[in-house]
């Protein structure tokens, strides 16, 4: 399978290198490089036979066990000229480690396969869009961003996803989409291989058993828009994934300016409910909702602010749902960016207050935040492996950040985590690169 992405890209490279000098066709690329590590309490041992980690402590931390590791990841992209409204562009990205990594740590250091844990390269866009003003078509694999199902490009590599869709921009202030996603990869938030393209179903959270029962199915969505351009944002979006789960995304947003005060105050309702043959057997329960708040707020002298609060109601699903296919637009849930949860977040609060301050140093433009959540658990749901009941975690997040669009950029994120009956647990991301 390597073999033939290498084949794919080697391809895509010779085509771009033999029309680049052509008028319009344009190469873009990043090349991203970056050294994470994640302490979980359960230090690796060694490799059996079967390629498994054996750990020093299995029940700690759900079993996470610690990780890190320095990788390089070139990107290339060809975006070819635009001929009566119709384009295409093809990405290939790569992963590598020069082997230098020891692979009893790279486990979850989420870049390689963690069973296989090895160098790998993935034509990760081919698409081919019809786009005019009002109307947009796109066929093939792209990295799209959704509310729900998202590129979700804070890490290392991007999630992208082979789909069609149409969007609809002929309607004042509104904007209706409509599509089906057929397939993902993404390491970070896919429940399968993430290095490969694997159906929806099997990309999911939910248990072994009900993949099967869903038999490589996608999911359909469909959305509306609505933004005055001054004050109210409004967003629909609804997921049905075939036999597995419905969700339902509903955002309010209302935005204002006093003096040199800009403020954000939404609300937002995510309703998660098991469809078709998951709802049909109890290996996999999803029936719950997530109400949330936010006000947030920045100053023209570069200070900025966030706080959140949301509430899960007594349902489950928490574990099967969160995070996957990449979309995380919660308001209160996790830090700047989260790597680890409680044993179950049903019934749960949780509140986020962040603080952050932008500013220009040698050109660039630098931001830098703190930020602290707070869950309060219902102990009669989440447990550790041993069976010690939870009522809390608390999540301490600080971050570095700069780079545009173009040039050179740079991330540096340090997350705590103290939970109960968990040792606590450390994440260190430093994540750079130049884009073209």
């Amino acid at each position: 399978m390597l073999n033939k992405y290498k084949s794919i890209g080697s391809a895509c490279l010779l085509l771009a290198s033999g029309l680049f000098a052509q008028d319009e066709w344009q190469i873009s690329g990043d090349v991203r490089a970056g050294w994470v590590a994640y302490d979980y309490g359960n230090k690796p041992l060694s490799i059996d036979a079967n390629g498994d980690i054996i750990s020093q402590n299995p029940q700690n931390s759900q079993g996470h066990i610690d990780s890190r590791g320095f990788y390089l990841l070139p990107k290339i992209s060809l975006t070819s000229p635009t001929y009566r409204n119709v384009s295409a562009k093809a990405t290939v990205v790569g992963a590598t480690d020069f082997g230098m990594n020891d692979e009893k740590y790279e486990k979850r250091t989420f870049v390689f396969d963690p069973n296989e844990r090895k160098s790998f390269v993935l034509l990760q866009e081919a698409y081919i869009k019809y786009e005019t003003k009002e109307h947009k078509l796109l066929i093939g694999r792209e990295e799209l961003s959704t509310p729900m199902i998202d590129r979700d490009d804070w890490y290392m590599l991007a999630d992208t996803f082979e789909l069609a869709y149409y969007k609809n921009n002929s309607f004042s202030d509104t904007t209706l989409y409509g599509g089906y996603f057929s397939k993902m990869a993404g390491v970070w938030d896919s429940g399968a291989n993430g290095t490969e393209f694997h159906s929806m179903s099997d990309a999911s959270f939910v248990a072994q058993e009900d993949k099967q029962r869903a038999g490589n199915s996608g999911i359909y969505f469909g959305a509306l828009e609505y933004n005055d351009a001054k004050h109210h944002a409004l967003q629909l979006w609804n997921y049905y994934a075939v036999d597995l789960y419905n969700t339902l995304f509903m955002q309010y947003d209302y935005t204002n300016t006093y003096n040199a005060f800009h403020y954000d105050l939404g609300l937002q309702l995510i309703d998660f409910a098991g469809v078709g043959e998951l709802s049909k057997h109890d290996t996999t329960t999803i029936n719950y909702r997530l109400y949330s708040a936010r006000f947030n707020g920045n100053f023209d002298n570069g200070v900025d602010f966030a706080t959140g609060v949301a509430k899960y109601s007594d349902g489950a699903g928490q574990a099967a749902t969160l995070g996957a296919f990449g979309g995380y637009p919660y308001f209160a849930n996790g830090m700047i960016f989260h790597f680890f949860e409680a044993g179950s977040l049903r019934n749960a609060a949780s509140y986020k207050a962040q603080v952050g301050y932008s500013f220009d140093f040698m050109g660039k433009k630098v931001w830098s935040g703190y930020r602290f959540t707070y869950f309060d658990l219902d102990s009669s749901y989440s447990f550790t492996a041993e069976n010690e009941s939870q009522s809390k975690m608390l999540l301490n997040g600080l971050q570095l950040k700069f780079g545009e669009e173009k040039g050179a950029y740079f991330t540096g994120t340090y997350e705590h985590v103290r939970l109960d009956g968990e040792p606590n647990t450390y994440a260190l991301r430093l994540i750079g690169g130049y884009r073209f």
